[in-house]
């Protein structure tokens, strides 16, 4: 029977004692720097794994007070690559206010905040896919990395749910918004196709008449026509 030996990999090269592996001297030795997270870095639902309540579609009614800016209606379709609608799947949403202000702490921006507005919502899909949000239209707002950039009216969309191994994380856009062709975010899409899949539709049907206006915005998950993802 061979004497045993420790494989070649774990074996101290010639000249090299225990000691000089002490791990003190491959650890850091300053503190770690700690990188502040975005609702887009989690790969988990923000707002909790319960059912939806009733109001959390409706960011107009989520408090005492009416939001301030142009109140929207805005609903799609969930399909996987192929063209099949995708059921009970959680559909996350959070924008900035009219103003272009978010709630959240890690806004620098210097624009008022409405303490009737939250910005954020969720809801599950339907047998056929379909989603419907009330909110209100977003404000536009200096982009953080370059004050002569502005990020163009958006909303944000994150979406988990069966199919998925991670959530899906989209933008929605506005149509006739002037600044999509300079918006840093949207920019840096080249297929002007795909582009144009986050831009949501005006549509009537979905109005509620005197109340808001309606948006359509289908979200495709995966293959050839799918709706850009955020990264």
């Amino acid at each position: 029977m061979r004497a045993y030996t420790e494989p070649w990999w774990v074996q101290l090269p010639e000249g090299f004692s225990t000691p000089k592996f002490d791990t003190k001297i491959w650890a850091p030795s300053k503190p770690l720097v700690i990188v502040p997270s975005r609702l887009i870095d989690s790969s988990a639902p923000v707002y909790g794994y319960g059912t939806p309540g009733p109001t959390d579609n409706d960011l107009l009614s989520q408090h005492d007070g009416v939001p301030m800016g142009e109140h929207i209606t805005v609903h799609g379709r969930v399909t996987d690559s192929w063209g099949r609608p995708v059921r009970d799947m959680l559909v996350e949403i959070w924008q900035a206010n009219a103003a272009g202000k978010y709630v959240h702490d890690h806004d620098p921006t210097p624009k008022p905040h409405d303490p009737h507005f939250t910005g954020a919502g969720r809801t599950l899909t339907n047998a056929h896919g379909e989603y419907t949000f009330k909110t209100i239209k977003p404000g536009a707002y200096p982009w953080w990395r370059d004050p002569e950039a502005w990020r163009a009216q958006h909303i944000h969309f994150g979406l988990t749910g069966r199919g998925l191994t991670e959530r899906y994380v989209t933008q929605m856009q506005f149509p006739g918004d002037p600044l999509l062709s300079r918006d840093p975010v949207v920019s840096t899409i080249p297929d002007a196709k795909a582009r144009e899949r986050l831009v949501a539709k005006l549509d009537w049907e979905a109005a509620i008449p005197g109340i808001t206006v309606g948006y359509r915005f289908d979200i495709v998950l995966g293959g050839v026509h799918a709706t850009p993802a955020e990264h």
